[in-house]
């Protein structure tokens, strides 16, 4: 993606914390990412990284309380949905941005028809009547692969199989042409043809229709398979963002290295234990202090524990949150570092 292209959206030093009765949670910490135009951005990284809060808290889907948003800005088109009015976030969500949530049958009303919940944000916000809308909607249920779709408008979620609900929230997601479409693990429950067929789909969708995309999942060869960039989370943070060439092929954070030996081998091998990443991610009581993948690194040194390392860059476009310098083979000099990706 060249340079001079402006951002569709530009997140800054992103914080989230929910309130517990033990205390705060802080699930999202000080995260920066941009997203360009046409451009998909793959987000990996354990349960409980923070990513799928991270894109929840852009658009104002987390409850409030316990969540509360107390940092940052996510400049889309200009203008920062952190500070808009929930009536204002609204009329983005849909016709700016639109999302995938994880499972569909949690995610579709079960009282409603499909077709009915297609048309509702067609005439929410494009301000579609009847017979205009249900066109639209069959014109979308056969955009994403559902045959026979005007009868099928009829339908309840229960009457679809896992991957045409699954279609159908992508349907939903697309029903006003959104600048950009967050896909929150939308393939994690299906079978791995149906997961070959959405994704196939997404590659279609993404070329016609020319939309960003930001991908969350746990499986990193999806991510080698569709993605431009990857952003790797752990802890909250940002661990390492680059081109998913340069990421997978010389990942330059301790925490990437681990997740990519953690994918096991197709190649025939006499098989052998998984590996595995030992011990557990930290409970944020508090905003780190020190690097949070300390206690699980094999290149852990002193620094790590009085520092919490900043985002540096290690190669054209891809930057790294980490204290060890993997070219050298040794710790940086101890001296302040700065803000890689986004000086």
């Amino acid at each position: 993606m060249p340079d001079g292209v402006r951002p569709v959206l530009d997140v800054r030093d992103l914080r989230t914390v929910f309130t517990t009765r033990n205390g705060e949670i802080h699930a999202v910490n000080g995260v920066s990412f941009d997203l360009r135009p046409g451009e998909l951005l793959g987000v990996v990284g354990e349960s409980g990284s923070g990513k799928s809060v991270t894109m929840m808290s852009l658009l104002g889907l987390l409850p409030s309380p316990p969540a509360r948003i107390c940092g940052g800005a996510a400049l889309f088109q200009g203008c920062d949905l952190l500070k808009m009015t929930p009536e204002e976030l609204r009329a983005v969500r849909g016709p700016g941005v639109g999302f995938i949530f994880q499972d569909p049958m949690t995610s579709l009303n079960p009282v409603f028809t499909v077709g009915y919940q297609i048309m509702e944000p067609l005439r929410a916000h494009l301000g579609m009547g009847g017979d205009q809308a249900r066109a639209r909607a069959r014109e979308l249920l056969e955009m994403v692969g559902i045959p026979d779709a005007g009868r099928r408008l009829k339908d309840y979620p229960h009457q679809f199989s896992g991957g045409m609900r699954q279609r159908v929230m992508i349907a939903i997601a697309l029903a006003c042409d959104p600048k950009v479409l967050i896909a929150d693990e939308p393939t994690t429950a299906l079978d791995v043809t149906i997961q070959a067929q959405i994704l196939e789909l997404v590659r279609e969708l993404r070329q016609k229709l020319g939309m960003a995309i930001v991908w969350i999942t746990h499986d990193l060869g999806v991510i080698a398979g569709i993605a431009d960039r990857v952003m790797v989370m752990y802890a909250g943070q940002v661990a390492e963002q680059g081109p998913v060439r340069a990421v997978f092929h010389d990942p330059r954070h301790p925490y990437t290295r681990a997740l990519l030996k953690t994918v096991p081998s197709v190649r025939g091998e006499r098989a052998a234990r998984l590996n595995v990443i030992q011990g557990q991610p930290p409970i944020l009581m508090a905003p780190p202090a020190a690097c949070p993948f300390r206690m699980r690194c094999p290149q852990a040194f002193a620094r790590c524990g009085r520092e919490n390392p900043l985002r540096r860059a290690v190669g054209p476009a891809h930057d790294a949150a980490c204290f060890w310098d993997y070219e050298a083979g040794a710790p940086l000099p101890d001296h302040p570092m700065t803000e890689g990706a986004h000086a």
